[in-house]
């Protein structure tokens, strides 16, 4: 069985916080919680693009 190669786009704390429309502090935040998956490199970290726009769909709020 032939196992697939999956790609993904990784960013920055800065793409996301601007994907977010949020400040790299909010997105360093959900980081450290938890609630944000990301991959440290270094001292850096790199958040897969997938993973927030599920971050942002398990988090959505719908107006009453």
């Amino acid at each position: 069985m032939a196992r697939e190669k999956q790609m993904f786009e990784f960013l920055t704390v800065s793409e996301v916080a601007l994907l977010m429309r949020v400040s790299n502090m909010t997105v360093y935040r959900l980081i450290k919680s938890g609630a944000l998956k990301a991959v440290q490199v270094g001292n850096r970290y790199r958040v897969k693009e997938a993973d927030v726009h599920q971050y942002l769909d398990d988090h959505y709020v719908r107006a009453v």
